[in-house]
């Protein structure tokens, strides 16, 4: 299974932000929309990614005046991407070693969408399900 498989599955399109929003407004959009991770986008070009993981640690260390930053001085800037090609492992490694939720998935130099640690997990999940039931029915059939 590859990310291509999982984006088919998913809503279209992703949650973006310019890069000149506040982080009061980015707080609002991850509340609003339920997510934990907003593409920083400036002309159709990904320039950078902005968690709530982000945004706590600047908390941490600068207080209420993080929210009065933008989302360029608080992005992880060009972002670790992936092409809709490689396979779920393959995500799962990736995110794993970068230590890190959200990977953008990038085709053709086109940004085409975002996918989490939960959404690679649910798709490893649903493999090996496939795979247990198909390792069955071939016992099965071999009695």
């Amino acid at each position: 299974m590859t990310l291509k498989t999982i984006l088919k599955n998913k809503a279209a399109g992703f949650i973006s932000v310019p890069p000149s929003m506040t982080i009061s407004g980015v707080v609002n959009v991850l509340g609003e929309k339920r997510i934990g991770a907003v593409l920083v986008v400036d002309e159709a070009e990904l320039v950078g990614i902005l968690s709530e993981r982000d945004i706590v640690r600047s908390l941490a260390k600068e207080g209420a005046h993080t929210l009065e930053l933008t989302a360029a001085q608080l992005m992880t800037a060009h972002p670790t991407t992936a092409s809709p090609e490689i396979s779920v492992p393959e995500a799962m490694q990736i995110m794993t070693n970068g230590r890190f939720r959200h990977l953008p998935i990038v085709a053709d130099g086109q940004l085409i969408g975002l996918v989490s640690i939960g959404d690679v997990v649910a798709a490893r999940i649903t493999q090996q399900e496939h795979e247990v039931d198909s390792l069955r029915a071939y016992v099965v059939g071999a009695v």
